[in-house]
């Protein structure tokens, strides 16, 4: 027990020891012993307060620190007296033994604890006097009034710090005092405490208000420290809440904190029992979002600021706008009645009780119209409890003991019960969607007035929708138990896409159909061929019953639960099409019976059609036209109109008013009437009309030859030959709207990016040449209008116009340029040169940057030595000078500053001899003179002797530098007059008198001034390096990214934006990044560790990014030859090499330094705005330099302003638990708040308890801040109704946590982006978008283009950069305009945070089917009347895969999620009510991309087929006897067409415009060159394959998941085995069978083209099968090395052969692998649906045997039974010879006889076969080709029916048969490997194809992959 004690005395004293504000080895906080606080203590917050004052007072009095700690103890104690919760027995052991016993034992005494209150005392009064607490608050306020003035802001902040520091130290003492007092009796306690202690205690009280916990508001506690609670708008939107009268009084005993005053929020705390920091933390949310909408209506009159009316109005129609509408909806009455008659009170406490219902919603805010019923409810309860004069308890929340109220147990928690049930029985996301009710499924529960009578109020928990279903596979009665679902079942099959666009598909079915019959009839348009045509209406009426069915089919499940509406509006519409189809149907055949047009059946059909159609045409108009729509409106309260569009279409809650402005619905129209126009023709001309007359040849073919048994072809026209012709043209015909859309929308929005000026800077070079343009542009854009700009320029000064422009550009520009320099992408050097002078001093010109001056002078002067030489004229000179605008401005400044700084340093007669001199050259050019009295030959010597004075002067004064610089002026004195200028002194003869009798007398110069202003030393700096850097900045910056940033934003000050508004009356946002658990910040082990080659992190970073890692060790003031040992000695390096590193990973860190850019350039805009304004409030003045930003990011007015503008919260998750765990997550993301105050960390905390005497978890949502010691600092702890995990994790994660954000709008972005200063300067422009008119509707979502920065390393990366920069680039341009059908694709979109909290949140949380859950919150905006829009003024960085694993798991995430998305409700509505060429849009964009994907690779399939077909059962042969009729139009058409999309021409075109856009026409075609040499073709078409496989899986089967694929660097070797695993099932099998279908048509087909012909028709099918087996393997570093290929192959073996067992993870063991792929199949439906799909394979052998030689021709059954016997016995030799040995051991010999008799025995058969029969060699190849596929149909079968081969005891065999097939597919793909592994200048080759952008940079990627590492310090 001794050693325990010891060591805990030892960990717990070097914990106390610790410096609180320092770190450990790594830079990172200690902890100490208040960081090990278990936070299963309910009250562990006040502990951590206690034990960190124990820890900062320990080395001045320990035993105040024993007492502290004993008191924290007790508190424990009380908390949990039995030690029951999580680590609280081991955290009050420690403290009790430790800190208690022996820090007692070691002072020598025993414990006193009667002196312990007067030891606190005088201890506080010490303490007090040391830190001089009321000498630190009076320097404190004195700075806060000057620092204004005097820019000592850095000094106030670490005043600021160290007051609250002690403050917060001085508020644990006296609350320690106080609470031991308690403990006493009433006369000790005052006999205790004096009264001047007491009165000091309540003075420093007073100071404690930002120790006060509060997030940006501090309302408890009204801070004299934060500026934010001084703006007029905040103390409006305070009193704003104030209680009125009306409300009745709240009980005394009710707690108020004594920094405010009662509010409405108080009495909806007190009567509906909400957790008090939910009112805490909405009531900062009603105050923050009141006080900006004031500030954006202007400035608040009157000494106390009032709220506007229209402040509150606008907040309240955005926070109630979903429940109004759901009133109408329903009908149901508003519960106030008329909102015109509802007081600014009333309003405000409407909004407050919405705000704190869904505040506390937890899981129930997925149910939007949930909320909206409970608010209807308690709306109407708190009108009744408003009528008595004392407030009680609501009946819904009143506890059972009516002592309380509890909104979380009487409201909430029913219903998350009944949802976290529904959720427990989906089986992990495995179960059927239509066996449990999901979020969806709840909320519209409550689209019907049903749910009222049901549901009741208070809730009745004993109806049917509370009812818990039985868990699934128990009892058959629990079925009854289980409430249906609503409105919608997500049934699992490819029937949803018809069911979802039925109109896009009876549309072109019929127009094939139509298109078909003109070209049967020859084109001829006469009477019988409309006639035929006529068919269409049959066509159309059948496929409506079809429809009409599926909807009958596809509500199965919801019968009993859905609106009767509804299921009525299902049942008469089958009624309707039922009869309909028949009727028309019948109508038609009479009509082709009796005889055509001249019938009367025929008359009739006419005019049921006709007025069929005319009906619906004029319906459709009502219901999908705006303009028609729009007027009927009005007319929604006919019945007739009602019923009309009751049976149109549906009618719910959501997808109301789907429609456009007739304008954007013409512009999309047009699009796509070009589309269909093409594709029509297209199939028309090339598909239909080359097939007609082969068809009508094949059908009258009679008797062909069939070299099979024949059982299908007899007497039917030859309909299968005819199905392989027609079916690859019928798939091509579906897909390749695709395919136009592609082109049309590339063109389309190539126009639309020029016409949006994308690309006009493309290259430094127009950087530089349009950077005069700048300043213009930049006031114009993104700064608030100036008044005296406005003057300037009506005054007609454009010289003084440009020069205030500059000098309001120079201050951001200078800051973007300070930003890329801390971020290490440009030298010191290239910063300087980037610089932007203030251009606020006295001279006559506009100063530009010195990259864009450099070297000029000295070419300016070498053109006027050669244009005097040639004798021109002055002008003449001027002129080639003026060519180069710059060098022109480089000559005017020179000349301009020469003057200035003379003037400046020379006093009385050497200022008269300057201002002679620049007379005497201004008389001359005047003259015109210059070539005649100025000697430029000689014009160097005066520039050197001009470098010589400024080279000194821009030093620090010294005695010897002062006589150096007079004796330099008098050397320029002499060259002036004697060498470079023929002066004339008559003209100034009595000045001159007095310059010469000066210097007669040696005192010329002697008067000087040595500069000591700034702004005269920042310009003699500037003047020198004009006037000596010689080389050309033509390549500054150097860097790439930097190069890219700095062009993109110049670029994007010429593209059309909103003007900026002041930051004070921009809308606010925040930022909201989703993390897990992922990496925060590389540590120092990490990036040391080597991987298999030998190679580290940080390694790999200095050789990718070489000059950023020079910049780094020259910022930290380290050569650029430092080993790395050398930064290890210095935690401070440690640290900031942690930063450099993470900062280019995909790491939280990166993440978060990116988006508090938002705030540092708020805090600039703030700044600077205050600087120029008028508000003398703000203690500035007109008089300072518009470019004085030091110091800005410490202003507390600017800082205010930010922080009531911006708010960024990241949801870690499982954050508490990582502190529990000591993770060193937990630790890095603790570093990151206390780097960036403004940030906030949202996490569930999971604390257990015991309720009952059973462990029980409660779960609780908290926000946190780092205080100022480094610890974090809660700031809100809300209760959950248990685990918020009921969905899918990241919606559920940004649920929990949205309750935390702040403003108007959220920006949502991964925790794998980044963002650039630059950008953030226009994020409030970008808001601004939600006031634009955008079209009909408002705006909703804003979307923002993306820049991925992980393309500049590897191809593959570059592939995926380029294909998702097409998309979020000119992709999404198109989509969001003119095609209006933009949705979310992720981030960083930025939504109108009001409008989608109240609508259910920002992405949706259902399990498995909102597996993408970003699209769902478009679908849902867009649902419900959002607008989406697109932006390209503005970027953000983005991070994506980098290796083919990790795209491909992307890719297959992405494509399962669409595959989830066919089957969702969401899809359904839209393709349901979109009008219809909205509709085709919406397809082609979403699932439509993946189902043509699909349809592309399975028209592969068909045309193989079809060809196999005509080549096995001989009749292919039979009718090119007959008719060459295979070398026609269609069929190639189709194939090329096929060819060209496969291999991504088409995916291409977008891309290549773009490239043209952004690049540059040659420079697009060489990046697209490149691309194609680097295989790009492969890349895609292996993407193809992965779509395909996991789009059509999903629907077949199911099991869509998250799949991590990891986001660090890879540039490592893939084994093989690992790639085989990866892809054996989505690629490798897939590519064998089409390479069998090829071998099989090479091998029995005909052709007449030969060879040549053969590989026209399948080159394309080669290509894509070639693709598929061996792309993973060319894009695997170092796959071709033959050490490499070795290793692979020894593990490969291993891992085949290995058993595994139980806890052997596929990984490890091809039998545990094997296992987890059959893994989804697991239902009936999808083990028939797989057998279904494996009969395909039974092709072969059926067609093959009866090519054999031994056959002879024979087409009875009798070879096809035989070859069903040769195939048994082969499996029975098999399994003999795959007998286990060590099932055998007792007769091992005797095995090995049996088997090696049966091998001769084989061995001679065959041969005697062979010799004695027809069988050839090339029969038994060909029984090879013809069993193979067989085994492995037959396999599958066995493999989708496993449970039933298990029952019969076959299972191991066919686990064998498996091992061998997948052993003989690794050997096919392993062998040309292996061939290709002997030839070394293929590795060669294959690291340059990998790398080649690595390689045009000049990078070491040879060196990373070989592990060749040089760097000792490693």
């Amino acid at each position: 027990m001794s050693k325990a004690e010891s060591n805990w005395e030892r960990l717990v004293r070097a914990a106390l020891r610790t410096d609180r504000g320092g770190g450990g080895v790594h830079g990172l906080p200690t902890a100490g012993i208040a960081g090990i606080v278990p936070s299963s203590l309910g009250n562990n917050e006040r502990i951590e307060e206690i034990l960190r004052a124990a820890d900062e007072i320990q080395e001045d009095d320990p035993t105040v620190a024993r007492i502290l700690c004993e008191h924290a103890y007790s508190m424990a104690q009380n908390l949990d007296p039995n030690s029951e919760g999580r680590g609280v027995l081991q955290f009050k052991t420690g403290l009790m033994s430790v800190i208690r016993q022996k820090l007692v034992k070691k002072e020598g005494g025993s414990l006193d604890r009667s002196r312990d209150i007067a030891k606190l005392q005088e201890f506080y009064m010490k303490y007090r006097e040391k830190h001089k607490v009321d000498q630190l608050r009076e320097e404190e306020r004195r700075l806060r009034e000057s620092a204004v003035f005097t820019g000592n802001l850095g000094e106030l902040e670490r005043k600021s710090i160290l007051r609250k520091r002690v403050v917060a130290t001085l508020r644990v003492l006296g609350t320690v005092v106080e609470e031991l007092t308690k403990e006493l009796p009433p006369d000790a306690a005052r006999n205790l405490i004096s009264e001047e202690m007491k009165r000091m205690m309540e003075k420093d009280a007073e100071m404690t208000e930002d120790v006060v916990a509060y997030n940006i508001i501090p309302l408890d506690s009204p801070s004299t420290t934060n500026a934010i609670i001084s703006f007029p708008e905040v103390q409006a939107a305070i009193s704003a809440l104030q209680y009125f009268r009306g409300l009745p009084r709240l009980p005394s005993g009710f707690s108020i904190p004594e920094g405010r005053n009662t509010d409405i929020l108080d009495f909806l705390h007190h009567v509906f029992g909400f957790q008090k920091d939910n009112v805490n933390n909405q009531r900062e949310n009603v105050v923050h979002l009141l006080a900006n909408e004031q500030s954006r209506l202007g400035k608040l009159p009157g000494g106390e600021p009032k709220i506007d009316e229209g402040a509150v109005h606008i907040v309240f129609l955005k926070a109630l706008d979903n429940y109004i509408k759901w009133c109408e909806y329903l009908p149901l009455r508003l519960v106030w009645g008329n909102t015109s008659d509802l007081s600014k009170e009333k309003k405000l406490l409407y909004v407050c009780l919405y705000f704190l219902i869904w505040g506390e919603g937890a899981n129930v805010r997925f149910l939007p119209e949930g909320l909206c019923y409970i608010f209807h409810h308690m709306a109407r309860e708190m009108e009744e409890l408003m009528r008595p004069q004392t407030a009680s308890f609501a009946e819904s929340c009143v506890t059972e003991n009516r002592e309380s109220a509890s909104f979380l147990d009487r409201v909430i928690f029913p219903l998350y019960d009944i949802v976290a049930a529904e959720a427990n029985n989906n089986d992990n996301g495995r179960a059927p969607h239509s066996a449990w009710r999901n979020y969806d499924d709840f909320n519209e529960f409550f689209w019907s007035r049903h749910c009222f009578d049901l549901l009741q109020w208070p809730l009745k928990l004993s109806n049917a929708f509370f009812i818990k279903p039985t868990k699934r596979g128990k009892s058959i009665g629990s079925r009854n138990k289980h409430y249906g679902k609503t409105s919608f079942v997500e049934h699992r099959t490819f029937l949803h896409l018809y069911h979802s666009f039925h109109r896009l598909w009876m549309f072109l079915f019929m127009m094939f159909q139509a298109l078909t019959i003109i070209g049967f009839n020859d084109g001829n348009i006469d009477k019988n061929t409309i006639i035929e045509a006529l068919s269409i209406g049959p066509t159309y009426v059948v496929m409506k019953f079809l429809e009409t069915v599926l909807d009958f089919l596809m509500m199965y499940g919801a019968f009993s639960t859905s609106r009767r509406s509804a299921i009525s509006r299902i049942f008469y519409r089958f009624i309707w099409f039922t009869a309909a189809s028949l009727v028309i149907c019948y109508l038609y055949i009479k009509t082709l019976q009796e005889g055509g047009s001249g019938s009367v059946f025929f008359k009739i059909y006419i005019f049921v059609i006709g007025a069929y159609a005319a009906a619906k045409i004029f319906v459709n108009c009502l219901t999908r036209i705006p303009l028609c729509h729009r007027l009927t409106q009005p007319c929604y309260r006919w019945s007739v109109i009602r019923l009309i569009k009751w049976m149109h279409q549906e009618h719910n809650y959501v997808g109301r008013g789907l429609y456009e402005r007739p304008l954007d619905y013409i512009r999309y129209a047009v699009f796509w009437i070009i589309i269909l126009g093409a594709k029509f023709s297209f199939t028309y001309f090339l598909q239909i009309r080359p097939l007609v007359k082969p068809t009508r040849t094949i059908v009258n073919f009679n008797n062909l030859t069939y070299t099979w048994p024949d059982l299908v072809s007899k007497n039917n026209h030859n309909a299968l030959t005819l199905l392989c012709l027609w079916a690859p043209v019928f798939a091509i015909y579906l897909l390749d709207i695709h395919i136009f859309y592609t082109l049309l929308s590339a063109v389309w929005g190539f126009l639309a990016g020029a016409s949006d000026r994308l690309g006009e800077i493309r290259s430094v070079e127009g950087l530089h040449r349009n950077f005069e343009k700048f300043p213009e542009e930049f006031m114009n854009n993104l700064h608030v209008d100036v008044g005296k700009r406005k003057q300037l320029r009506s005054s007609g000064q454009p010289v003084e116009l440009n020069k205030f422009d500059a000098s309001r550009f120079a201050p951001f520009w200078n800051e973007i340029v300070k930003n890329l320099r801390e971020e290490d992408y440009i030298t010191n050097f290239e910063m300087e040169l980037l610089y932007m002078p203030k251009n606020t001093n006295e001279l006559p010109i506009v100063q530009w940057p010195l990259f864009l001056l450099a070297s000029k002078v000295f070419i300016a002067k070498e053109i006027a030595v050669e244009s005097v030489e040639a004798k021109d004229s002055q002008d003449e000179v001027w002129m080639k000078v003026s060519k180069d605008e710059y060098m022109e401005y480089a000559v005017e400044e020179c000349f301009y500053s020469i003057r200035y700084i003379l003037i400046s340093v020379l006093e009385n007669e050497g200022r008269k001899w300057v201002d002679l001199i620049y007379k005497e050259i201004t008389d001359i050019i005047a003259k015109k003179e210059i070539s005649t009295n100025l000697h430029f030959s000689k014009l160097q010597n005066a520039i050197t002797r001009i470098t010589a004075i400024t080279g000194i002067l821009k030093k620090d004064e010294t005695r010897e530098l002062r006589a150096g610089v007079i004796k330099a002026i008098q050397d320029l004195y002499e060259v002036i007059h004697h060498e470079v200028l023929s002066v004339n002194m008559s003209a100034n003869m009595n000045d001159w008198g007095q310059v010469n009798q000066a210097r007669a007398n040696g005192q010329l110069f002697s008067n000087f001034k040595w500069p000591t202003d700034p702004h005269l030393i920042e310009m003699i700096k500037r003047l020198h390096s004009l006037l000596t850097i010689k080389e050309s900045a033509a390549s500054v910056p150097k860097n790439l990214e930097a190069r890219r940033r700095l062009e993109f934003f110049t670029n994007s000050l010429f593209m059309h934006m909103p003007p900026a508004k002041p930051a004070s009356e921009m809308l606010s946002f925040s930022v909201f990044t989703p993390y897990y658990s992922e990496t925060v910040l590389y540590s120092v082990a990490e990036l040391q560790q080597r991987n298999e080659d030998g190679i580290s992190t940080l390694f790999y970073l200095q050789k990718i990014f070489p000059d950023e890692w020079k910049n780094f060790l020259s910022r930290i003031g380290r050569d650029e030859n430092s080993q790395d040992s050398e930064l290890f000695d210095s935690p401070n390096d440690i640290l900031e090499l942690r930063f450099w590193a993470s900062y280019r990973g995909q790491t939280l860190a990166r993440t978060v330094r990116g988006m508090m850019y938002y705030r540092k350039a708020l805090m600039l805009q703030s700044y600077l705005e205050r600087l120029h304004s008028d508000d003398t409030e703000a203690g500035f003045n007109n008089n300072n330099s518009a470019a004085e930003t030091q110091g800005f990011e410490l202003s507390p007015e600017a800082r205010a302003q930010a922080d009531l503008k911006f708010t960024y919260v990241v949801t870690c998750q499982i954050y508490g638990k990582q502190k529990a765990d000591g993770k060193p997550e937990a630790a890095d993301i603790a570093l990151l708040m206390q780097r960036n105050e403004a940030l906030r960390v949202a996490y569930i905390d999971e604390v257990e308890t015991i309720k009952q005497g059973k462990p029980s978890t409660e779960y609780f949502s908290k926000l946190v801040k780092a205080d100022v010691h480094g610890k974090d600092r809660e700031i809100y702890c809300i209760k959950l109704p248990g685990n918020p995990k009921l969905g899918e994790g990241k919606p559920e994660n940004q649920n929990h946590a949205i309750v935390f954000t702040r403003g108007n709008a959220v920006q949502t972005i991964d925790m794998n982006q980044d963002n650039y200063f630059e950008e953030a300067l226009k994020m409030r422009n970008l808001l601004e978008e939600f006031h634009i008119d955008h079209g009909q509707h408002k705006v909703t979502i804003l979307g923002v283009r993306e820049h991925v920065f992980t393309g500049s390393v590897s191809s593959l990366a570059s592939f995926m950069s380029n294909q998702e920069t097409s998309f979020v680039t000119l992709g999404q341009r198109v989509l969001a305009s003119p095609l209006k059908v933009r949705m979310h694709y992720g981030h960083p979109d930025v939504f109108d945070r009001v409008f989608h909290i109240t609508r259910g949140g920002i992405s949706k949380a259902s399990r498995v089917i909102n597996i993408s859950e970003d699209i769902f919150a478009g679908f849902n905006s867009t649902l419900r009347q959002g607008n989406i829009t697109h932006h390209e003024y503005i970027q953000v960085g983005k991070g994506r895969d980098v290796g083919l694993n990790q795209i491909a798991l992307f890719e297959g995430k992405v494509a399962g999620g669409n595959g989830e998305q066919v089957l969702s409700r969401d899809i359904y509505r839209l393709g349901q009510l979109f009008d219809f060429f909205r509709m085709m849009s919406f397809y082609v964009t979403t699932v439509g991309f993946y189902f043509c994907t699909m349809l592309t690779v399975l028209t592969v399939y068909i045309f193989l087929y079809g060809k196999t077909y005509l080549a096995l059962s001989g009749v292919g042969q039979s009718i090119q006897n007959r008719a060459d009729i295979l070398g026609n139009t269609a069929l190639n058409a189709a194939l090329n067409t096929q060819f060209l999309f496969q291999i991504g021409i088409f995916t291409a075109v977008p891309m290549v415009l773009g490239f043209i856009l952004e690049q540059g026409f040659l420079t697009a075609i060489v990046s697209f060159t490149t691309m194609q040499m680097q295989l790009c073709s492969v890349f895609f078409t292996f993407s193809l394959g992965t779509r395909t496989h996991y789009f059509g899986r999903t629907i077949l089967h199911g099991g869509a998941k998250y799949r991590a694929t990891g986001r660090g660097f890879v540039v490592r070797h893939i084994k093989f085995a690992e790639n085989y695993r990866l892809y054996s099932r989505s690629h490798f099998v897939k590519g064998m069978e089409v390479i069998l279908l090829l071998v099989v048509f090479l091998a029995y087909g005909f052709n007449n083209g030969g060879a040549l012909g053969y590989i026209l028709l399948s080159i394309s099918s080669w290509f894509m099968s070639l693709s598929w087996l061996f792309a993973p393997y060319v894009f695997n570093p170092s796959g071709f090395e033959w050490q490499k290929t070795v290793e692979d192959f020894r593990d490969w073996t291993n891992w085949l052969f290995y058993r595994g067992g139980i806890g052997v993870k596929g990984e490890e063991s091809w039998e545990a692998w094997w296992d987890e792929e059959l893994a989804h199949i697991h239902t009936l439906r999808g083990r028939i649906l797989e057998t279904i799909l494996s009969l395909r394979f039974f092709i072969f052998q059926y067609g093959i045997i009866y090519k054999l030689d031994v056959v002879n021709g024979n087409t009875n059954f009798t070879a096809y039974g035989a070859s069903w016997a040769v195939l048994a016995v082969l499996l029975l030799i098999f399994l003999l010879f795959g007998l286990n040995p060590k099932a055998m051991v007792h007769f091992q010999l005797l095995l090995r006889l049996m088997k090696a008799i049966l091998f001769l025995l084989l061995v001679a058969g065959i041969s005697a076969a062979v010799a004695a029969t027809d069988l050839s060699v090339v029969d038994l190849l060909a029984c090879v080709l013809a069993f193979v596929p067989t085994g492995w149909a037959l396999l599958s079968i066995a493999m989708a029916w496993k449970p039933v081969i298990k029952k019969i005891r076959l299972w191991n065999m066919i686990r064998s048969v498996a091992r061998v097939y997948d052993a003989a597919l690794g050997m096919f793909i392993f062998v040309p490997l292996a061939i290709f592994s002997w030839f070394p200048f293929l590795s060669t080759f294959q690291t340059r194809l990998l790398f080649n952008q690595a390689f045009s940079r000049g990078l070491e990627i040879s060196l990373i992959l070989a592990g060749n590492n040089p760097n000792p310090g490693l």
